[in-house]
């Protein structure tokens, strides 16, 4: 694969929908035919290495770019890139059609000409005209998305976990079985897949817990080429079975991608480094961590969690695995109202919600919002508002893993009519902290 983003045949198409790119520059679709110059583009943007035939699991009809725009009217180099996963998002007591925003690149030589400011203004238009009430992403960079509306709404935990380190026994885990061997797509993905979406749909639901929505990226999710292990083995699966449930075609209970790296070139084993770990059950997630922290000659274990995930109630010692903090999924409200109906709100609320909203002017305004367990509904009002807060922060909150409580003491939630703040908060909030187990 070259790196130099060269310019694909296809002659660019102007995107409708009123966004426009900075002059010199054409916002344009992009299809197939552009893949080696779109994959140019994210290279350079990241610095990657070249790998041979990586995989581009993008729907080619939501993947866009901006180009230059020679004076010849020839087409002009690929400058920017972007694409949009369809998610069926798992938001508190509900599931809502969500655009994945994913691959937003901008070529090193075109930075600082608000390429991606274009980009994102036009992925928020064509999401509302798909009906998408949500935009979510995975961030690069956790300072860049907030501008544009985008609220950290569900952080997730790094666990470092010394290998040995002591579990609290969960009943009916000692009667499931495990299976450790190397992980292909052909042959598992099917299965994780299946384990990944019961998982998130255990109990009261894991808000945030985004799919994996089409098969060719369960199967990207699999690549595995040896330029991008920094010395780690092959990918390993491991999964934990309920025998008894074999034959009725639901056996698999928990799995986690790993890999496990040397200390030096031929030398012990040392780190286990987990890719994605899933479980459908306590019982299960007890059996799938005691192999984990049991594998012989190494020395910790590393992976990223849900903030209340099993493991961390299931150890001992929960200060052994030195857990840390980031942000994981941020949530970008599009159509206000429908986005606000369309979860469940695990205590009544009633209340008023003024709201700005700089880039997407038909969601600013006073918004009455009345709902409860069993659903809701969002009405424009000129009555006087309760609180008030840009999206950003509504979006931040609207996973029912950030408190709207927590932002007004952060002074990013005004409290204007005073005991409105704590039932609101709390309507807010959820069961189970949103997460996402991978990143898109």
């Amino acid at each position: 694969m070259s790196t130099d983003a060269p310019t694909a045949p296809t002659t660019p198409q102007p995107l409708p929908g009123g966004a426009s790119a900075p002059d010199g520059y054409q916002l344009v679709t992009l299809g197939p035919d552009d893949r080696d110059a779109y994959l140019g583009v994210d290279v350079l943007a990241f610095g990657q290495p070249d790998l041979e035939d990586p995989p581009v699991p993008v729907d080619w009809s939501r993947a866009a770019g901006v180009r230059t725009t020679p004076a010849d009217g020839a087409a002009g180099e690929l400058a920017a890139v972007h694409a949009s996963y369809p998610f069926d998002l798992p938001v508190p007591g509900a599931r809502l059609p969500a655009a994945g925003l994913t691959w937003l690149s901008v070529h090193p030589l075109h930075r600082r000409r608000r390429l991606a400011s274009a980009m994102i203004a036009h992925h928020l238009q064509r999401t509302a005209a798909r009906g998408e009430p949500l935009s979510v992403l995975t961030a690069s960079e956790a300072s860049i998305y907030g501008r544009f509306g985008y609220g950290s709404a569900a952080p997730v935990v790094t666990v470092t976990v010394p290998r040995g380190a002591a579990l609290r026994p969960v009943p009916g885990s000692e009667r499931l079985t495990t299976r450790l061997e190397r992980a292909d797509a052909t042959r598992h993905a099917a299965v994780v897949h299946a384990v990944h979406t019961a998982a998130g749909a255990a109990g009261p639901g894991r808000p945030g817990w985004a799919p994996r929505s089409t098969p060719a990226l369960q199967e990207a999710f699999f690549w595995d080429p040896p330029g991008e292990r920094h010395g780690a083995e092959a990918l390993l699966l491991l999964t934990v079975s309920d025998p008894g449930a074999e034959d009725a075609g639901h056996g698999t209970r928990a799995h986690a991608l790993v890999a496990r790296t040397p200390t030096t070139v031929g030398g012990d084993l040392d780190r286990v480094r987990v890719r994605e770990a899933a479980a459908v059950d306590p019982a299960a997630a007890r059996a799938l961590w005691g192999v984990l922290l049991d594998l012989d000659l190494t020395t910790v274990v590393e992976a990223r969690l849900p903030v209340d995930d099993a493991l961390l109630h299931q150890l001992v010692d929960a200060r052994s695995a030195r857990p840390v903090v980031r942000d994981q999924v941020w949530v970008r409200l599009v159509d206000l109202p429908a986005a606000l109906a369309g979860r469940r709100y695990p205590a009544p609320v009633d209340v008023v919600l003024e709201v700005t909203d700089a880039l997407l002017p038909a969601n600013a305004g006073r918004w009455h919002l009345v709902g409860g367990p069993q659903g809701a509904q969002v009405t424009r009002t000129g009555s006087e508002a309760h609180l008030a807060l840009d999206v950003r922060d509504l979006g931040a909150a609207y996973l029912g893993g950030v408190g709207l409580a927590a932002l007004a003491g952060a002074g990013l939630v005004r409290e204007l009519v005073p005991g409105t703040l704590a039932p609101a908060s709390t309507a807010f909030g959820w069961p189970l902290a949103p997460a996402c187990s991978w990143t898109f």
